[in-house]
């Protein structure tokens, strides 16, 4: 396809300027130099580290027969055929869409967007499509998984062109139906622009990300474009009402000429789906539905109060696309634990139970506790920390989270990045003057006491090591994640992998 072709897919808003030169055949794309092949299109895109403009040269010799700039961009001359936009990161969408065929058309695509509960959801959707027969593919925070293919992911919701490229390869391996987390950032930066969903969910709206929206409002605002722009005529929207921020999605939903339907948690509620008993136990949930088609007991392998809550938003989904209650119940009792979202330990006989889970906002820490805080026979010892270089205004809410729940805490190291850890875990300390603070090696002695210890590793060998038997320790933060962020560096490094040795030093 010759660029002049390519480029003028794009929108009046993002129309190319090209410069003088040839037309070349585009025969791929590409935003990473070092992925370009010969014939590629390079796109250089601003990201939050780097600058696409200043890898023009190394796209060249990589093989790239022409660039896409940014209008605002600092950049050098480049002996290739050049084209200007505006945005080149919201060019890459419609741009991805159509070289790959708008793949997004040729499937059942069902997007979830959220604070909390994207991932744990998208895997109770993707069993209940599966017990009714379907060919599925998942995309979300821990992998992209289809067919005989499972792939890791930097992030919730792919950049455009890996986005377009996978769907096109599902169409391809005969994949029906899409489950698609969808981020604000994937929604705020044009991610999923091209992608018109069937179905549209959202799980709750809490304090997340404030480092790159300004307000809560842009964020809400942002989570809201999944029904207001992307929801196609006619679609679905699934709402779970509990939540505080429901009105502006209902409302999303009425405006793009959606059919709702309502979700939840409560017994008793104005809603199409919702839960009327729930018993939550360490091996365990079961929960009573209340559906359109009348009362459903399910049996779920996820515990939490807060796993409940997201039962009830897929099984909306399920109803939603006319899944049969027994594909429902059969789907969640068939539902694969979701890596690092309450996800036990295993250890050797006497030893704590230890939970791993992913939560690293304040509502999640919240929901997680008060969940393990009755399910607790002794001291619930809480080890946590708070990311770098993200937003800050969260950390002080976490830690009065693990506060009003946790008899003992460390608070410890998550992924500082570039930022200083020990200031970090200052800003934390706002939020822990419910507890006591001392130092470690005085923890278990300490009536409610909580201390700091920047290593992550010896901050969970300390909370294992004091633990006795009728102890829990929850390891929150990093949840699935196995590697570190120290600078600019990734480092091995496994919560789940950490807690099994410390409960194998017990032994010793």
């Amino acid at each position: 396809m010759h660029l002049s072709k390519l480029l003028a897919v794009l929108p009046e808003e993002l129309s190319a300027t090209a410069l003088p030169g040839d037309d070349p055949i585009v025969r791929g794309l590409a935003y990473d130099s070092r992925a370009v092949a010969p014939g590629d299109l390079f796109v250089a895109l601003v990201g939050r580290d780097a600058d696409g403009h200043a890898y023009l040269d190394a796209a060249r010799e990589n093989g790239a027969v022409a660039c896409l700039i940014q209008q605002d961009a600092a950049t050098t001359p480049v002996d290739l055929p050049c084209a200007i936009v505006p945005d080149t990161r919201r060019a890459l969408a419609p741009l991805s869409a159509h070289f790959f065929g708008h793949p997004a058309r040729e499937l059942a695509l069902m997007g979830i967007t959220g604070t909390n509960g994207k991932t744990s959801t998208s895997f109770l959707v993707e069993a209940m499509l599966q017990a009714a027969g379907e060919r599925t593919g998942l995309i979300g925070t821990i992998e992209v998984r289809y067919a005989d293919e499972r792939q890791r992911t930097a992030n919730t919701t792919p950049e455009s062109l890996d986005l377009q490229r996978t769907l096109r390869d599902m169409v391809t391996q005969g994949v029906q139906s899409v489950i698609m987390e969808v981020s604000s950032h994937g929604l705020a930066l044009g991610r999923v622009d091209g992608c018109h969903f069937v179905l549209a969910a959202v799980t709750n709206l809490t304090q997340d990300h404030l480092d790159f929206h300004p307000s809560m409002e842009d964020y809400a605002a942002a989570k809201a474009l999944l029904f207001r722009r992307h929801l196609a005529r006619g679609g679905h929207a699934v709402v779970l009402i509990d939540d505080p921020h429901a009105p502006l999605f209902l409302e999303a939903a009425e405006q793009a000429g959606a059919r709702l339907v309502r979700v939840s948690r409560q017994a008793g509620a104005d809603a199409d789906v919702s839960v009327s008993e729930a018993s939550i136990g360490l091996t365990g949930t079961r929960a009573r539905l209340e559906l359109p088609s009348g009362p459903l007991d399910v049996e779920l392998p996820l515990i939490g109060d807060f796993n409940v809550e997201n039962l009830a938003v897929a099984a909306g989904i399920a109803v939603a696309r006319g899944l049969p209650p027994e594909a429902i119940a059969l789907g969640a009792a068939h539902c694969r634990q979701v890596p690092g979202r309450a996800e036990r330990v295993p250890g050797p006989e006497g030893a704590p139970t230890v939970i791993v889970d992913y939560a690293h906002t304040p509502d999640a820490v919240d929901k997680l506790l008060q969940t393990l805080r009755p399910l607790t026979r002794g001291r619930l010892i809480t080890v946590f920390g708070c990311g770098g270089d993200r937003d800050a205004t969260k950390r002080a809410p976490m830690a009065r989270a693990v506060a009003r729940s946790s008899d003992r805490a460390v608070a410890t190291s998550d992924n500082p990045r570039t930022e200083d850890p020990e200031k970090i875990l200052r800003d934390v300390e706002i939020g822990l003057e419910g507890l006591v603070r001392c130092e470690p090696q005085a923890l278990d002695a300490t009536e409610r006491g909580y201390a700091v210890l920047v290593d992550r590793r010896e901050a969970i060998l300390r909370a294992i090591g004091i633990a006795r038997a009728e102890d829990m320790v929850v390891l929150a933060g990093k949840g699935h994640e196995d590697y570190q962020i120290l600078g600019t560096r990734k480092f091995p490094f496994d919560d789940r992998v950490e807690a099994r040795h410390a409960l194998e030093g017990r032994r010793a």
